[in-house]
């Protein structure tokens, strides 16, 4: 594709790179001690009916409504702790039972040990006090899932709650998608680790460790390359280092054209660019492409740039190849303490805060450079392509604890 020489919007952008040939996710077999947050590759049904049995859900006694007398007594024939196979219920008698033990056949009613007496003159004899009814206190079979019952679709991440219904069903273990590689390498003379001792001109290394706890929250394998120097053959060493041991790429800086920007010049050395720049603020130099078969995102080299490039374009792919159905960050309409009177070609990620009366106020400095807007921030406010906002717009906002958020969140109808 050859590139355009106007700016690619958001989603023509998202579009594209989810119509290349990104390859399927390879599987593997894993024990539930291992599936923790993992994306499942399979659909999975239960072989059983989960309780297989009639239990008690509560300690206290079962027995037939029927058979119970005038005086609310009955004898106490048996006692049915969970795990024993009890025997049929005595007709006009009761059981001592506890909680998940199974139903006596005969019995109909449970009343918890709490409205029950134990005469002191009358040895196995218990009284009821109360509103009683027909399957009082009994958890019925199948209750939670019934044999068939799909447990896990293909594409859901196994959370703790998802494990532990695959466990109920008697599930050890799951075919779950390879975690993804992803290989992340900075570019920059400039760049110097933390630790270090800042000389003229030198900035240290912050997108290195964001784009390594952005990566580690989605749960992917991360390929840290490090930092290359503004070097062409450098350059195309890495990118040829990280074709052959990821699935994916990532880059920040050295994206753009300029006589000390190599990433592309690289790239076209070794594969080919699909498209480069997006009408968005900040991010605009973003790029994708492929090297040896790989596909490659270039973010662009300001931190906040990165922030956000990832969250909206590099994350969604992320998700494919990982395999997962991911749903979308979903936006809030909230009014705008904040008034633009200059329509911008691109779309804007604006930092923002909610203040006591709910509306967004704006971080004073936007700059693409700084993150401490968006420690800042609750999250960001877009404004739209080729629209002036005024105060008390309402504006499309997208919090952090979503944007941020793990693969298959609950999306809340409300802040």
């Amino acid at each position: 594709m050859s590139q355009p020489t106007s700016l690619l919007s958001l989603e023509d952008a998202l579009n594209c790179m989810r119509a290349l040939p990104l390859g399927s996710p390879k599987t593997e077999q894993v024990t539930l001690t291992n599936a923790q947050m993992r994306v499942s590759a399979e659909t999975v049904e239960s072989k059983i009916s989960m309780p297989l049995f009639d239990n008690s859900a509560v300690d206290g006694y079962a027995f037939c409504l029927a058979d119970l007398s005038a005086d609310m007594s009955l004898p106490v024939s048996q006692r049915i702790a969970a795990g024993d196979a009890p025997c049929e219920l005595v007709r006009g008698g009761a059981a001592r039972i506890f909680t998940g033990a199974p139903i006596p056949t005969g019995a109909d009613c449970v009343v918890m040990q709490e409205h029950a007496i134990l005469p002191d003159d009358k040895a196995n004899i218990v009284q009821f006090s109360g509103d009683l009814s027909l399957q009082q206190n009994i958890r019925p079979a199948g209750q939670d899932f019934l044999k068939g019952t799909v447990l896990i679709e293909r594409g859901q991440v196994l959370n703790p709650p998802r494990l532990g219904l695959l466990a109920s069903a008697g599930v050890a273990d799951v075919r779950v998608y390879r975690k993804l590689r992803v290989a992340i390498f900075s570019t920059g003379d400039e760049l110097l680790e933390p630790g270090n001792s800042l000389k003229a001109g030198m900035i240290y290394n912050s997108n290195r460790y964001l784009l390594t706890s952005l990566l580690v929250s989605l749960n992917v394998e991360v390929v840290d390359l490090g930092c290359v120097k503004d070097d062409f053959s450098a350059t195309c060493e890495v990118l040829l280092a990280a074709a052959t041991q990821a699935d994916l790429i990532l880059s920040t800086g050295g994206a753009s054209v300029g006589e000390e920007d190599y990433v592309q010049r690289a790239i076209k050395a070794n594969g080919s660019i699909e498209f480069w720049r997006i009408a968005i603020k900040p991010g605009k130099p973003f790029m994708q492409g492929e090297v040896q078969g790989c596909p490659i995102l270039g973010l662009p080299g300001n931190p906040s740039a990165v922030l956000i490039t990832f969250l909206q374009l590099a994350k969604p792919i992320i998700h494919q190849l990982q395999g997962c159905r991911a749903q979308a960050p979903k936006a809030f309409k909230l009014p705008i303490r904040f008034t633009q009177k200059r329509a911008s070609i691109r779309r804007e990620f604006i930092r923002v805060q909610r203040d006591e009366a709910g509306m967004l106020c704006v971080h004073p400095n936007q700059s693409s450079g700084m993150l401490s807007s968006a420690c800042w921030a609750e999250g960001l406010a877009v404004f739209p392509e080729n629209a002036c906002v005024n105060e008390g717009d309402l504006v499309d906002f997208y919090p952090f604890s979503m944007l941020l958020a793990p693969p298959e969140t609950p999306l809340v109808e409300s802040l």
